[in-house]
This record gives structure tokens, sequence and C-alpha cells, in this order.
């Protein structure tokens, strides 16, 4: 048990060497990629280049709220406030990219839609996804850090609120919608963009990626932090009043 842990630390440790730079690079990559490599679309033009940040964007936020469920599910089973730090942290790092997938959404619609928004069925189960998450950080915030029952709470509505990411991601094949079907590939699974274009989307998902899993981190551990130096208060606060 104690090797175990002690490769954990080992690995935890090596994230943070890791993460930054690689994270860095690819995102640095991803930007030259975007406007220098990969070639200008022909039917939308130079806005399709959003395509790098958007899509990303969407998969790095649903990765982030699935570590919200594991964690909040680990709440719940185990009572162990760390994973409520984890779960705080992850949907952080979830509502910000969630937030970055709507903003450069509406910036990619306004010249193809001729609107920033519409209420189309996949903006607007991606806005209700921003929302319960947004909801979620603030009834956090709004509680006490050592506050058990909020935490639980909490967790299961973080569950709950994971129910619409397949909502967002099956409502353009279950609805009409105008925004457009997956455009990666084609449905007989052959690439439906250049070569160019996958290469620099590639680079992008693990930019986008690394970041998303760097940030997490760092806010888990100051999520973590908080809670420690919440507790040595009150331990404190407790000694001042004997």
């Amino acid at each position: 048990m104690n090797s175990i842990s002690g490769a954990l630390r080992t690995v935890y440790g090596w994230w943070w060497l890791v993460l930054p730079p690689v994270s860095g690079v690819a995102v640095m990559a991803m930007i030259i990629g975007a406007l220098v490599v990969a070639p200008r679309e022909i039917v939308e033009g130079e806005v399709q280049r959003l395509l790098y940040i958007h899509f990303p964007s969407i998969l790095a936020a649903y990765g982030a709220f699935a570590v919200v469920a594991v964690a909040s599910v680990v709440v719940l089973w185990r009572r162990d406030m760390r994973w409520d730090a984890v779960a705080r942290g992850a949907a952080t790092v979830g509502v910000l990219f969630t937030g970055l997938t709507l903003a450069t959404g509406a910036l990619w619609g306004k010249p193809v839609w001729g609107t920033y928004w519409t209420w189309d069925a996949r903006l607007t189960s991606t806005l209700v996804l921003f929302l319960i998450y947004a909801a979620y950080l603030l009834a956090r915030a709004m509680a006490d850090e050592l506050d058990e029952a909020a935490a639980r709470f909490a967790a299961v509505f973080a569950i709950l609120g994971a129910l619409d990411i397949p909502l967002v991601m099956f409502s353009v094949t279950w609805w009409r919608t105008l925004h457009p079907q997956p455009i990666v590939l084609r449905p007989g699974g052959n690439p439906a963009m250049p070569p160019e274009m996958l290469l620099v989307l590639l680079i992008a998902f693990l930019g986008i990626g690394a970041l998303a899993v760097w940030l997490t981190v760092l806010r888990s551990e100051a999520e973590w932090l908080a809670k420690r130096t919440a507790a040595l208060r009150a331990v404190a606060d407790r000694y001042e009043g004997a």
C-alpha cells in the first residue's frame, strides 16, 4: 500500500513538471497551425478557424464534468472531503471551457447564421449545462468549506447535472438543429477534412486537453488547501475560546 501511495505521489509530482510546458507548447502550436497551416475553409471562410478552439473546448468540458460526477459519487460513498475539492476544481474548469465553447460558437454563428444566438437544441442544452455547474459552484461557495451536508447535497446535484451531457452530445441527431452534424468524420468513418485541418485539430485536442487537466489539478489543489486552512482556523478558534 505504501509503495502504491508513493507511486501516486511521484506521478502527481511529475504532473506539475510535465503539464505546464506540454500544454503551453501545444496551445502555441495550435494557434500557429490554425492561423498558418490549416487551409481556409471554402464555404465559411476564415471564421471556420474557430473550430480549433470550439470543438476541443467542449470535449474538455465534458471530461471535466465527468471528473465532477465521479468525485461526487466518491463524496457520497466515502464522505471524503478531499474529493469535494476535486469536484469543485473540475467544475470550475468545466464551466470555463463551456463558456469558451458558447463564446466561440456565438462568434462563429454570427457570420454563418446571421445571429450570435438562437434557441437551437444544441445551443440551449449547452447553455443549460453551463448554468447547472455554475449553480453548483455558487451553492458550494455560499456554504462553509467544511460543511459535509452541503457537499453531499451539491454532489447529488452535480451527478444529476451530468445527465445533460448526453443531451448536448446527441441533440443534433435527435432533433433538427441549425448546428451542423459531426464534421470530423463522415458516416462511413472516412475523414471529412483535409489532412492539414485534422493535424491542427489533433494538436488542439492535445493542447486544450493538457491545459484542462493542468487547471483541474491546480484548482483542486487550491480547493483542498482552502479546506485545510479552514480546518486549522476552526481549531485555532476553539483553542482561543477555551
